[in-house]
């Protein structure tokens, strides 16, 4: 390409007030694992030369959380230094204006970190962005943080994060469409999912810095506060997938990184890109990187350009198109040296070759000012090859086993070349029709048939799906089984959903999750589960433990009387269980017996239920119930005389009451003093008053109660005699 116009002057106008700008411009933070559980780290930073904010840290400080935020270490890496970038813009037709300058910084240290459940993240935060940005609310801030991850050892042992391959352009033209190559590079190979994502902010002007460099006396706080981070302030209508004004919206294609776009209003613009990588399916870690794209005015000047070839090998005509901007018209010549006519001023002509080869095509566009531009692309010219295959149907893990047929069109003079991925035994093939591919783990997977001849490659990319084996898995509630009792099979099988079949070892079997059975005959029976998960893939389990169906015993008794007066309210149980070795009787007042014959003295009146519950030497339970009810009655007696003297005989005088409620009971002197009272049934006097043994003599009584049965309020006055 050739620069055949004058525009540093117009952009230096346009963006004056740039000069004026504070400190980041992008960056990103990714890992390498070294020997042991050592790790590199690299942190790239990227700042606006003609900045008046902060320089670079003389140390930056990467700070080390553990999964759930915890901070676990630090590691402090000296400024090693920066270069200044060139500043390159996407236009070949334009110099590049002088009045954004951009710098990086590659910061490289070491750490230790022993593998821990949940592993690691690394953090480094900075403020702040230049104050020019149209889609950030007050840039000059706004900071950023940069934030990886390093999983444990279960999910991915050993890992290298993903690390972006290129620094995009510093200048875009205005209404020229961008294509970039934003793609990453991972050193396990792992799988890479692309998209546009929202940049983390960071620290403010008031803490631009923490760690090694915090300023004294600052107030900041000398560790990072943990992940997660807030997302910068968007400018409506702008977000992290629509970054910036564009008259084809900005994207980047999740296979290979590719960002494409076309903007359309001059000025500063942030965007973040995050590549995700995935090993076996499970995500492992994600970059995310932000930069600044400063967008210029283009408008004078013609650009030629002619997309690079992307079919190969499919006959002698091509088609050619072109993505130039500002033309208004062109000239193509074709390369063929057998004529002259090779020649059109079509935008999108054809021309068919009279042989395979390399051809060098030449576009010359013109635009409204008579400015023209000039570029050349080589186009390959081979025979057609369009090699084909059908995938063959999915299997399920367990004994999968897949075989292939390569097709299509092709002369039969090319090293066939089949890739099934690092999951796949074995990886590749050269065979035509390769067979008993078996893979190692569940997913859907590409599989490439590629056929070079004559130069060309051409490969036809398919999928075939592994389909998950569920894992069947049961045991017993109870390791005993009685006849009169069902069985519950309690299912523990993994990766639903499922549907079961259940085999209970004596015929009959059940489709339920976690089913009870009753077996009708006594004896030994094994059991199994068979589930199928939603692709038809089944798993078997076949339960160790014999369920072995014991007898059960036959509970039993007779309860006398079944109605009795609260005066009286005694209860005899007679056993008449059958084949117990244990009985236990629930009186239904919250006491209980080990031993069923026997009898029991109720308190209160109430109906109460009896439960016999008897057990066998097998462990096996049977259970039965009766009903007693006690009815209201009150009875009342009280002796003449007692004998304070702590022998254990009649020390404490009291009446025996039972039916009764709002009970009053006083102890008076001779001369009429209140030397003892209470209101609980079960408290009677002990002779003391005052925490002295009274005087031998005689003292009055008074007694006042409601009984349950009539409701009718009693009082008693009289004597007792204290003797010594």
């Amino acid at each position: 390409m050739k620069f055949r116009f004058f525009f540093s002057v117009l952009f230096f106008i346009s963006f004056s007030s740039v000069t004026n700008a504070d400190h980041i411009v992008g960056g990103e933070i990714y890992y390498d694992k070294l020997g042991g559980d050592d790790y590199r780290v690299t942190l790239k930073l990227y700042r606006d030369c003609f900045s008046t904010g902060a320089p670079y840290d003389s140390a930056a400080t990467i700070f080390v959380f553990d999964n759930a935020g915890t901070f676990i270490d630090s590691i402090n890496i000296v400024f090693p230094g920066s270069v200044q970038l060139p500043p390159i813009i996407n236009s070949p037709c334009f110099t590049p204006p002088t009045g954004v300058c951009v710098e990086e910084a590659i910061y490289q240290g070491v750490i230790n970190l022993p593998n821990i459940p949940g592993g690691y993240n690394l953090v480094y935060q900075r403020c702040c962005r230049n104050g020019t940005i149209l889609n950030v609310v007050s840039p000059n801030t706004v900071g950023s943080s940069y934030v990886t991850h390093i999983p444990d050892n279960s999910t991915a042992p050993g890992n290298n994060s993903p690390r972006y391959n290129y620094f995009p352009p510093i200048y875009i033209c205005a209404d020229i469409p961008l294509s970039f190559d934003h793609s990453a590079a991972d050193p396990d190979g792992d799988s890479l999912y692309y998209e546009l994502c929202d940049p983390f902010s960071g620290l403010d002007a008031m803490c631009p810095s923490i760690g090694v460099i915090t300023p004294v006396g600052s107030g900041c706080p000398t560790i990072a506060s943990p992940p997660p981070y807030a997302f910068i302030p968007w400018d409506s209508p702008y977000s992290g997938t629509y970054p910036i004004s564009a008259s084809v919206n900005f994207s980047v294609d999740p296979v290979t990184g590719l960002l494409t776009g076309t903007p359309n209003l001059i000025g500063q613009w942030v965007v973040g890109i995050c590549v995700t990588e995935f090993r076996g399916g499970v995500l492992v870690s994600t970059n995310k990187r932000d930069f600044q794209f400063n967008v210029v005015d283009c408008s004078t000047l013609a650009v030629a350009a002619i997309p690079n070839q992307t079919v190969f090998c499919s006959g002698n005509t091509v088609n050619f198109t072109q993505t130039s901007v500002n033309a208004i018209s062109c000239q193509w010549s074709f390369g063929d040296p057998t004529t002259l006519m090779d020649t059109s001023s079509l935008f999108n002509p054809s021309w068919t070759y009279p042989d395979s080869g390399m051809y060098t095509v030449t576009l010359i566009v013109y635009s409204s000012t008579g400015c023209a531009d000039t570029t050349t692309s080589v186009f390959q010219i081979y025979p057609l090859v369009d090699p084909v295959f059908s995938p063959p149907p999915a299997e399920c893990i367990y004994e999968n086993s897949f075989d292939f047929a390569g097709g299509g069109t092709y002369l039969g003079l090319g090293t066939f070349y089949w890739t099934f991925g690092s999951y796949a035994t074995p990886n590749s093939s050269t065979l035509l029709n390769p067979t008993n591919v078996v893979y190692n783990a569940t997913g859907t997977f590409p599989v490439y048939f590629t056929i070079s001849e004559n130069g060309c490659v051409v490969t036809d990319t398919n999928y075939i799906s592994v389909y998950p084996q569920p894992n069947a898995s049961y045991y017993l509630e109870s390791p005993i089984a009685c006849d009169l009792q069902p069985v519950h099979f309690i299912n523990t099988s993994s990766f639903p959903p499922l549907t079961y079949q259940w085999d209970f070892g004596d015929g009959q079997t059940s489709s339920a999750t976690s089913p009870y059975h009753l077996y009708d005959t006594l004896g030994a029976y094994y059991t199994n589960l068979i589930t199928t998960n939603s692709y038809g893939c089944k798993d078997t389990f076949y339960l160790s433990d014999v369920v072995q169906v014991f007898p059960s015993p036959i509970a039993g008794f007779t309860v006398s009387p079944h109605d009795t007066s609260i005066t009286y309210p005694h209860v005899t149980t007679v056993d008449a269980s059958f084949g117990a070795t244990s009985c236990t009787m629930y009186w239904g007042d919250g006491t209980a017996s080990f031993n069923c014959d026997t009898t029991h003295t109720y308190s209160a009146v109430n109906s109460y239920t009896l439960m016999q519950v008897v057990q066998n030497n097998y462990g096996c339970t049977d259970t039965a119930y009766e009903q007693v009810f006690i009815y209201p009655g009150f009875l009342f007696w009280l002796p003449n005389a007692f004998t304070p003297n702590n022998d254990g005989m009649n020390d404490v005088f009291m009446p025996k009451l039972f039916g009764v409620y709002k009970y009053d009971f006083m102890i008076f002197d001779r001369w009429g003093e209140k030397i003892f009272e209470t209101e609980d049934l079960l408290t009677g006097w002990n002779g003391f008053y005052k925490d002295k043994l009274c005087e031998q003599g005689v003292y009055v009584y008074k007694i006042s109660f409601f009984d349950e049965v009539e409701k009718v309020e009693h009082k008693y006055i009289g004597g007792v005699t204290l003797l010594r």
